[in-house]
């Protein structure tokens, strides 16, 4: 309870009582949490708590208790009988945090969850607020809940509401409330702190000499205004592909900002977990966003079907961060439709052998747009270089929404040099080094019961779920080595890590500083 208090932003004084299914209420573990938080505790029927729509259904509970989790329900159900309270269930717990407005003003209150469940060994928790709705007003933080398909959390202008549930036969499709951290990156949990890196996904002892010196050699001509010609064309030479299908840009995040701010989308779909700029750029531009939400039991596989016929822009990760899954071009390709505009970000596509599924190149996929990244593989994140290849109306557009002169000479030279045959040998060769050393990171982590690993890694990272991870991430970061947290990509949780690979004699150090990770926690 104070993790998900904690994560709220909200101290122990905030709760109003706990909530729980009633045939649990009396439970010693429950009513000495109630005693110490000087709290009553709530019980709710079974019938009670199946009739709420939770965000984040689960079988095992659906089949227990008949509600697929008691947790959300309880938290939902507390908060929204306690006018100017939240709450927060448990797996038989439920606590009521403080007020969101003056209760004296109060019309009525409806519950909105603002930490899904949190699980550990013994209990779950969830953490749901009550959003008091005056009349003719906003309800008071109306405007940060975003609407996604599924579950509908307050629009501007209209109070928010109790979610009502949609999913499909192949993955779940519901609301967030922003307990994911969209513009949290792997480069802050290195910033400041010496620490051997695992979060960051580009290459270590990179750039290579030669592409250093390519580099430095261009500064000469800093006082000339950049001219993108000769690096476009070598980016379309090396994908067979006219230069008027492709665009330079500052790195694939700008790439996004882009598509945000130029395409029109009535309703834009982005399939988690992946990359979190595409829906924060989406967001930004004021476009409502929907999610699918691939999911661990199906492997983090796509399935075409679960994206809605209606969306006229989808994006997805191949592979895909931070699960590491390669899906099939077919399957992907499968998602394009007359009108729709689908966005590809291939940025850790160099770094699987062959480029196998890699659309880059096709022109025969309608509303195709394909996101390249120089960074990962090349080491230049601190130079910003990407590129985008799609057909050439769209190609206009994006660049119309460009300032003028976006990528820097430096860069320009960079994307030259690294589309050169030799360069291409040299990230074929770095791609299938990854492989191997990817294979023996993976069988390392095999030794541990407590880990299990997302299948079939094609990416240079695994993902990993481990019970409590995030209280592992900070004991391993006490023993110097920094991972990346996986709670703030949609679709997963506190219990998930990202692990960059990186050499054998690295991974062989993590690897002890992780079995000494989980020995400190008991």
């Amino acid at each position: 309870m104070d993790a998900a208090l904690r994560e709220a932003g909200l101290s122990r004084t905030a709760v109003r009582s706990l909530g729980t299914l009633d045939a649990r209420a009396a439970e010693p573990g429950i009513a000495g949490a109630a005693t110490v938080l000087g709290v009553p505790v709530r019980g709710f029927a079974a019938e009670e708590l199946a009739a709420v729509s939770v965000p984040h259904p689960s079988a095992l509970p659906l089949a227990a208790t008949g509600t697929a989790s008691v947790a959300e329900a309880a938290a939902l159900l507390a908060a929204g009988t306690e006018p100017g309270a939240g709450a927060v269930p448990g797996a038989g717990v439920g606590v009521v945090p403080g007020a969101c407005g003056p209760e004296a003003s109060v019309a009525r209150a409806r519950a909105v969850l603002l930490v899904p469940k949190r699980k550990t060994r013994r209990v779950t928790c969830a953490l749901a607020a009550s959003v008091p709705v005056r009349s003719h007003e906003d309800a008071p933080g109306a405007r940060l809940l975003p609407r996604t398909h599924g579950y509908i959390a307050g629009e501007p202008g209209s109070p928010p509401t109790i979610p009502t549930p949609h999913t499909t036969a192949a993955m779940d499709m519901h609301t967030h409330t922003d307990a994911h951290d969209l513009r949290h990156h792997g480069d802050a949990e290195v910033r400041d702190d010496k620490l051997i890196d695992l979060a960051v996904n580009v290459r270590t002892d990179t750039p290579p000499e030669w592409l250093r010196r390519r580099i430095a050699d261009s500064l000469t001509g800093l006082a000339a205004y950049p001219d993108d010609r000769v690096a476009r064309a070598a980016v379309a030479e090396r994908h067979d592909l006219p230069p008027n299908r492709v665009l330079l840009t500052a790195g694939a995040a700008e790439a996004f900002v882009l598509l945000a701010r130029a395409l029109p989308a009535r309703r834009p779909v982005v399939v988690h977990p992946q990359f979190t700029e595409p829906e924060a750029a989406l967001r930004d531009a004021g476009h409502a966003v929907d999610r699918v939400l691939l999911r661990e039991e199906d492997g983090f596989r796509l399935d075409p079907v679960a994206v809605p016929e209606d969306a006229d822009l989808v994006v997805i990760g191949n592979p895909t961060n931070p699960t590491s899954v390669l899906h099939p071009a077919a399957s992907i390709a499968a998602l394009a439709r007359p009108g729709r505009t689908l966005v590809v970000d291939e940025a850790f596509m160099d770094a699987v052998p062959g480029e196998r599924e890699s659309l880059a190149g096709r022109t025969d996929v309608p509303g195709l747009v394909v996101l390249r990244s120089l960074t990962k593989t090349w080491g230049l994140a601190g130079l910003r270089i990407g590129y985008v290849l799609a057909a050439p109306a769209t190609i206009a557009e994006l660049e119309r929404a460009q300032p003028l002169w976006p990528v820097s000479s430096p860069a320009l030279v960079a994307a030259e040099a690294c589309m050169s045959r030799a360069a291409l040998a040299e990230a074929e060769h770095a791609a299938h080094r990854i492989g191997v050393e990817r294979a023996h990171l993976l069988a390392g982590l095999a030794e541990f019961d407590e880990v299990r690993t997302v299948a079939g890694a094609e990416g240079p990272f695994v993902l990993v779920r481990i019970d409590g991870a995030d209280a592992v991430r900070e004991r391993l970061r006490s023993l110097g080595f920094a991972a990346r947290r996986g709670d703030t990509f949609p679709g997963l949780d506190r219990n998930w890590l990202r692990l960059a690979v990186r050499d054998r004699a690295t991974t062989n150090r993590f690897l002890q500083a992780l079995d000494q990770a989980l020995l400190m926690g008991g």
